[in-house]
């Protein structure tokens, strides 16, 4: 039994979207992560998918691609992107998908540890940073200490992150959110959001104040499950 991780699939089999204008390395990604997926997963591994997950806007044109995720091997954890605007009632998602766990203000034990996460938002910076990112960044920090907290009140001796967004900004700077995950038993983070080689290179990976840090976006992974535990 393994942990594994890839962000951002992207995938758009009911609207019929391409990622391929982000580059070349994105033409049919979908079908190499398909590929690749069912070269290294097992029905015993399990799988964490930190957001944006389908290019869908409601849940009926999202539903090819959960579909999809539905029937590749091992179990599934996901978490809301910034993209996953069909994402509206957990408790809808997981009536229909029984075998696939969306994780939103609460907690997924994996064998000794407890998974927690939420999407995250930008962090503060001196480029771009407005008051409504304020207050959603703050919104995030809550939610995010939701989750903590529930795992906390199942006795949490080691906590798994998943978050969208990076923890923190592009100069490695600390944020609400590192600050948070310092204050819990947190032993790995992964996340992703960041496409392209220039945004990949500006990502803080490696230990931090003892907790891990991976950046798991499919482009980064060259679109291959990263195993992560």
């Amino acid at each position: 039994m393994s942990l594994f991780a890839i962000g951002d699939l992207h995938f758009g089999f009911g609207v019929h979207k391409s990622m391929d204008i982000f580059g070349g390395n994105w033409e049919n990604h979908a079908e190499k992560i398909i590929q690749n997926w069912n070269a290294q997963i097992t029905q015993a591994d399990t799988v964490l998918l930190p957001g944006d997950i389908s290019w869908g806007m409601r849940l009926e044109e999202a539903m090819l691609d959960l579909d999809c995720i539905d029937r590749l091997p091992g179990k599934k954890i996901l978490l809301a992107g910034n993209h996953d605007y069909w994402w509206k009632s957990s408790a809808k998602l997981e009536a229909r998908y029984p075998k696939m766990q969306f994780l939103k203000n609460d907690t997924v034990p994996y064998e000794f540890y407890h998974i927690c996460g939420t999407r995250g938002w930008i962090c503060p910076n001196p480029h771009a940073f407005t008051s409504d990112d304020e207050k959603i960044y703050r919104r995030e920090q809550i939610r995010l200490r939701l989750s903590l907290d529930a795992a906390m009140r199942k006795q949490a001796k080691d906590i798994l992150v998943m978050l969208h967004f990076p923890p923190m900004n592009e100069e490695g700077e600390s944020s609400g959110f590192t600050e948070l995950l310092e204050a819990y038993p947190v032993r790995l983070v992964v996340y992703g959001h960041l496409h392209g080689a220039q945004n990949h290179q500006r990502a803080f990976q490696g230990k931090r104040n003892g907790i891990e840090y991976r950046l798991v976006s499919s482009d980064y992974l060259a679109f291959s499950p990263k195993r992560v535990l």
